[in-house]
């Protein structure tokens, strides 16, 4: 049973209805996300002062911040300045309601689609502001570590697997980092990239944060590769690494029971 059917169960509301709920929350903690991928790597409030126009100060009105909607009302154009507004905004906000309904769909209960709803806003932050900026945040990750040992059992992690997930992934990636520095001279990896790992773990357990590991390289190797060719990286180009793993993370979030068990069949 899924987190939707128990709550459908329990509330007598149409399926329908209650999806419609749940993306309309996740939106709003799209919108949240578009602060806090603004705000935090410039080390401003996330609460204070209201939403303003980047281009020209104002301050947001109430009725354009409305999330999608805003964006479209305004035909993606600042009222005051006419400056132009990225997609990016309602694309994010989009993905905030999307995760919401998936989470709704996937998890088995309630409270397991909350911390999964939360973990995908956190990696969706990961993504985007290590895109940006090629930093990944101790005030995401830390208490990220903390929260997945507490929460883990919500998403089927035993604290067990989870702790070992934990230190697991900080290690090899502490190591990684490491061995980098003594071969080249210099770091291969960031420590907000080693911390992102013992965040992992610590919510999809030592299977998980493997499985993260091996997707997330992967894809970051075939993306380099296509860099290559093109001629817009070089072998010793570095990418921010965050921007495959928390991707990858998400996948594993919803099919990471199904890629072990097909892993072990190897």
């Amino acid at each position: 049973m899924s987190a939707l059917t128990h709550l459908t169960a329990a509330t007598e509301l149409p399926a329908g209805l209650l999806l419609a709920g749940g993306l309309l929350l996740g939106l709003l903690f799209g919108s949240f996300l578009n602060v806090v991928v603004w705000r935090l790597p410039r080390g401003e409030s996330v609460a204070w002062p209201g939403s303003r126009c980047p281009a020209c100060g104002h301050a947001v009105r109430p009725r354009d911040n409305l999330p999608l909607l805003g964006w479209l009302l305004l035909r993606g154009r600042c009222r005051d300045c006419a400056a132009p507004i990225s997609p990016r905004y309602p694309l994010v906000e989009l993905a905030g309601g999307l995760a919401a309904v998936a989470a709704l769909l996937a998890a088995p209960s309630p409270a397991a689609a909350a911390a999964a709803l939360l973990l995908l806003l956190a990696l969706i932050a990961v993504f985007l502001i290590d895109l940006d900026h090629r930093l990944i945040l101790d005030v995401i990750t830390l208490p990220g570590v903390a929260l997945g040992l507490l929460l883990c059992p919500l998403l089927g992690t035993a604290r067990l697997d989870a702790l070992l997930g934990a230190a697991g992934g900080w290690l090899v990636l502490e190591g990684v980092r490491l061995g980098y520095r003594r071969w080249r001279g210099f770091d291969g990896l960031g420590g907000g990239d080693v911390k992102l790992a013992a965040m992992l773990g610590a919510w999809l357990g030592w299977q998980g944060v493997l499985l993260t590991f091996l997707l997330g390289s992967l894809v970051g190797a075939l993306v380099g590769l296509a860099l290559t060719a093109r001629g817009r990286a070089g072998r010793l180009t570095a990418l921010p690494y965050g921007v495959f793993l928390a991707p990858a993370a998400a996948a594993i979030v919803f099919w990471g029971r199904a890629a072990w068990s097909w892993y072990l069949g190897l």
